[in-house]
């Protein structure tokens, strides 16, 4: 397949294949790899045991937050898969791909799309977790998302036919929606989003009266949740000064982590690590974030594969006590996509997280940068920065009825091709998928089939909890 990346000079003038041409080029890959191969799935008999692939991950983790991942993963099929990523990406490798490449979020199930603030102040419906981002197959997070909505709604009893028609939902979508920015200006596929004004038309016209005011009652909470909700929720006044409030397994302050000199040392690191970091946003940015002082800091356990890395939580303060921002420097390691998909092209892994979520998003953070510290072994980690909270909203994926998760699948499955439609060849992915329905049939049969794999793979994670092979804390 000839290479569809433009041709550009020091101006960014250049060269760029036809529309003719990229087309031509979406059909020799479908002849290639047709699309029906992507039903297949079959373990690899050199597969690494899951249970390994986890440890190696938790070896360069907080070992003591460790059996709180492995006891979050532990807790169901679903909440092993989003800690599972690394699993994945290996499976993935050997499966088909057209040879058509994005920028891949790494990580794309179901819940890692959820509302969020714009800098404009608007609500939009987004990729919220870049973690694992990186250059690579664009089956690759379509698979992903497909899977996670069979294991969601197995949890939720769904049956057959019904999770069928779910993986159908956002499939379509997504080849829907593609050929749609394939016909689109470069322009006006970067100023497309997903705003509160298509959810709430989308809400009116897919759900019933309960499922729209499930949507409305979402929206009004993610606006709630911001800096000024965190800062109510998580901080405390303590002797006259406001300091984060302890949460048991999820915020630990330092001054309780550590004793004298070693905590004031890890302080220093966190207080120069916010301060250098600011270099990599934008002037007008970075001279806001000039305006606050750090007042005081903590250890944050996030989310569930995430357990374990290095994450700290920051409260700086502005015009006055009233007026917090809530930083969240969150470690950044190499992404599990990398030994299959190719090492990133930044020199660190912050850089590569913060330039792969800007990429894909349609408005992202505007305190969103990196930076690289040294720890106490002496070891330099990359860390990416964002505010703690900015509007955000999670799905109750619990809640949902079939019908429900059906909207959502779709609403997932538009925002994922706006996303690979900005750094990827739109028109070649559509040619290849065609105007029939191929390869969303393939992808009801790959995610029921890896469905299986997943709850084989936790199946051997509650065993080696079991065994003491591995040990885990109540989460």
């Amino acid at each position: 397949m000839r290479d569809t990346t433009p041709n550009v000079n020091a101006t960014g003038a250049g060269h760029r294949l036809s529309v003719e041409d990229r087309a031509a080029d979406g059909r020799a890959a479908r002849a290639r790899t047709p699309r029906s191969a992507h039903g297949d799935f079959e373990p690899s008999s050199h597969r690494t045991d899951p249970v390994d692939v986890i440890e190696r991950q938790s070896a360069t983790r907080v070992q003591e937050l460790v059996p709180l991942r492995y006891g979050r993963m532990a807790e169901s099929p679903f909440r092993f898969y989003r800690g599972a990523a690394a699993i994945m990406a290996g499976d993935l490798a050997g499966t088909p791909d057209s040879g058509i490449r994005v920028q891949l979020c790494g990580d794309a199930h179901l819940l890692n799309f959820r509302l969020l603030g714009s800098p404009e102040r608007n609500l939009l419906f987004d990729i919220n977790d870049f973690d694992e981002t990186l250059p690579g197959p664009w089956e690759w997070d379509v698979k992903r998302l497909a899977t996670s909505l069979v294991i969601a709604g197995r949890e939720n009893g769904f049956s057959g036919p019904e999770r069928a028609a779910i993986v159908l939902s956002g499939v379509s979508a997504y080849r829907e929606q593609m050929r749609h920015f394939a016909g689109m200006r470069n322009l006006d596929v970067w100023y497309a989003r997903v705003d509160e004004a298509h959810l709430q038309e989308l809400a009116e016209g897919s759900l019933h009266s309960r499922g729209r005011r499930n949507v409305n009652e979402a929206l009004s909470k993610a606006r709630g949740r911001d800096s000024q909700q965190a800062f109510e929720k998580l901080t405390e006044v303590v002797d006259g000064r406001r300091r984060f409030a302890a949460v048991p397994q999820l915020i630990t302050p330092v001054s309780e982590l550590l004793p004298g000199q070693e905590r004031d040392a890890l302080e220093d690191q966190i207080r120069e690590l916010v301060g250098r970091y600011g270099d990599s946003l934008q002037t007008d940015r970075r001279h806001l974030l000039q305006q606050y002082a750090i007042v005081d800091m903590a250890r944050k356990v996030v989310g569930v594969g995430s357990v374990g890395t290095r994450c700290w939580i920051v409260l700086l303060l502005g015009r006055d006590g009233e007026d917090p921002l809530l930083l969240q420097a969150k470690e950044a390691s190499e992404s599990v996509l990398a030994p299959y998909a190719g090492a990133s092209e930044y020199a660190t892994q912050g850089e590569r997280v913060v330039a792969g979520q800007r990429l894909m998003q349609a408005a992202s953070d505007i305190f969103l940068g990196w930076q690289q510290t040294q720890g106490f072994d002496g070891k330099e980690r990359a860390f990416y920065v964002r505010q703690l909270r900015d509007w955000k909203g999670i799905a109750e994926t619990a809640r949902m009825v079939p019908r429900g998760m059906r909207v959502f699948a779709g609403l997932c499955g538009v925002t994922l091709a706006r996303a690979h439609a900005r750094s990827g060849d739109r028109i070649a992915i559509t040619s290849y998928l065609g105007r029939g329905d191929v390869f969303d049939q393939a992808l009801v049969r790959f995610a029921e089939s890896y469905a299986d794999q997943n709850e084989r793979d936790h199946q051997a994670l509650v065993d080696a909890i079991a065994s003491g092979r591995v040990t885990a804390a109540a989460a």
